[in-house]
């Protein structure tokens, strides 16, 4: 039996008084107040990421939690979708192998739209009799955000028993349903859905939890909705969760949820509210393996220094100090590579569009936002063929199929700012096949073969320089260390904001330009995809 000392911040009862917590056999044994001076620290459950995908992080898990811990992160509820869409049941059961020795609690979800949808090309299929076998499965927590909404509404047949599946295991269903209002709201709500981490604006969110859903509000590289969302922290406790979502390693290493925490109080809320949000909610609602620093649960908690600036000292898990002073009990490690990439290279006739219409629709990118604009393009071109025009910052966009040999799927995006060269990545949610933007045929062409001899990872192209990032497990995520590839990753991304793009994250909204399930207008390997009507546009339009 072992002991620690501090000031206790209780939670549920919310009062912070100095204590003596004891552990045994890795459980909280007891919790005792004492009248003698105590270590300057603070001893409060560690924080929780209710929903986020390892991958975006470009790290395997155990990469991801070496750096996590430092910040105080002791679970992370984990939709794995990203490697399910490229390798299927067989990517999902190595992020659980890789998660096993990285001591922070991983609980993995069963993704439940894989492929995201019929418009694009993944290379996997995950069928409800699949789905029924992962939620029977222990390492299986909760069935992964139904990105299907359309879905949903219409009962799909297969959408239904996937739901009916999750509800059977008794294991909650999380939602994706950006933009979603009304009636439909309730219907999607009525269906299971529990959960929504995709609104944008308060009334959104006020709309669904007025039909019972609880709300995580997500703070990522790219998206980010903590400053329209932040007021539900106070008004509606009890129902909110944090989340990162999607988090490139350049900003993990900087911080994780402890930044929200900082940032609520910044704002004036209350401490304990700010700390059920961030420590206990999502315990409950997922059936977490975490304990909440009560006696008899597992002693995962953290110390920091004040609850002001909340600089984690320690982390421990099970009892176990995992972490101290920046520096985790982690080992270095090899990690196994896994993939899936079937094409050759292309040239620079692959990305030609040609001229038959006076106007084509254009993808209008948001910096901080998954959502897009739309918008018809009179370009005035007189050629066969049209190009980009970067005085109007109206780049090319391509997605290639890396599954398979196929035609590239063409068409026009604004909101880049890029003035020369191209950039590219395998990582290109949901399906990740290559999505590139530029100004330039060749060098959009020489950015996508770079990733094609790299079998995935990040590239950048200008004026006959390169920069890649090779990222070999499954063209998501990369095999060394998270400091490594955050220092890789912070590099190429200043890289592509020298040639102009003024995106906050460029590589982070370029991945979101293929996700067909978010409006208002998108791009697959298959075409041009208005993400309102679920249909593609044609070559007239």
């Amino acid at each position: 039996m072992n002991s620690i000392r501090g000031h206790y911040i209780d939670i549920y009862n919310r009062r912070t008084y100095s204590a003596e917590v004891t552990i045994h056999d890795g459980c909280i044994h007891s919790i005792n107040a004492i009248t003698e001076s105590v270590p300057q620290q603070y001893i409060l459950p560690g924080f929780i990421d209710a929903h986020i995908h390892i991958e975006s992080s470009m790290l395997v898990p155990y990469e991801f939690a070496r750096i996590a811990l430092k910040h105080g992160t002791v679970t992370t509820v984990s939709d794995p979708h990203e490697i399910a869409n490229v390798m299927g049941v067989q990517g999902i059961q190595y992020m659980i192998d890789n998660a096993r020795d990285a001591l922070l609690k991983f609980h993995f979800g069963a993704p439940s739209c894989v492929p995201a949808t019929s418009f694009e090309t993944a290379g996997a299929n995950i069928d409800p009799p699949q789905i029924k076998e992962l939620l029977a499965s222990e390492d299986i927590f909760y069935l992964a955000e139904m990105m299907n909404y359309p879905g949903v509404l219409n009962q799909d047949p297969d959408v239904i028993k996937k739901i009916e599946y999750a509800r059977l295991a008794n294991k909650p269903i999380d939602g994706h349903a950006p933009g979603l209002r009304g009636t439909q709201a309730r219907e999607y709500v009525s269906a299971g859905i529990t959960t929504d981490h995709e609104c944008y604006t308060l009334d959104e969110a006020l709309d669904k939890l007025k039909f019972g859903m609880k709300i995580i509000i997500r703070e990522g590289s790219a998206a980010k909705n903590f400053n329209a969302l932040h007021p539900l922290i106070a008004s509606h406790t009890d129902r909110i969760m944090f989340c990162s979502d999607d988090k490139h390693p350049d900003d993990l290493i900087e911080g994780h949820i402890n930044e929200l925490v900082v940032r609520s109080l910044q704002l004036g809320y209350d401490l304990y509210d700010i700390l059920q949000i961030a420590c206990i909610n999502p315990i409950g609602h997922y059936n977490l393996t975490t304990g909440s620093l009560r006696v008899g649960d597992p002693a995962d908690f953290i110390t920091v220094r004040d609850t002001e600036n909340f600089e984690v000292i320690s982390t421990y898990i099970n009892g176990r100090c995992v972490m101290h002073n920046h520096q985790t009990e982690l080992p270095q490690k090899v990690h196994p590579i896994m993939n899936q990439f079937n094409i050759k290279k292309t040239t620079r006739d692959d990305f030609i569009i040609k001229n038959n219409t006076s106007q084509v629709p254009v993808i209008q990118a948001i910096d901080g936002a998954l959502i897009t604009e739309k918008f018809n393009w009179i370009h005035g071109q007189k050629a066969e063929t049209l190009h980009s025009n970067s005085r109007q910052d109206i780049l090319k966009i391509a997605v290639i199929n890396r599954y398979r040999p196929a035609p590239v799927a063409l068409g026009f995006i604004k909101g880049f700012g890029i003035q020369s060269g191209a950039i590219a990545s395998t990582v290109a949610h949901d399906s990740h096949n290559i999505i590139a933007v530029g100004v330039d045929d060749a060098d959009i062409s020489a950015a996508v073969n770079l990733l094609v001899k790299s079998k995935g990872g990040l590239s950048a192209v200008r004026n006959n320089h390169s920069i890649t990032i090779a990222l070999p497990i499954a063209g998501l995520m990369s095999d060394q260390s998270g400091q490594e590839i955050g220092q890789q990753y912070a590099t190429i991304d200043q890289y592509a904001k020298d040639m102009g793009c003024t995106l906050t994250a460029p590589y982070m909204t370029l991945s979101f330009m293929a996700l067909l399930v978010i409006p208002k207008i998108k791009i697959s390997d298959l075409g041009m995809f208005d993400a309102e009507t679920f249909t593609f546009y044609t070559s007239t339009q």
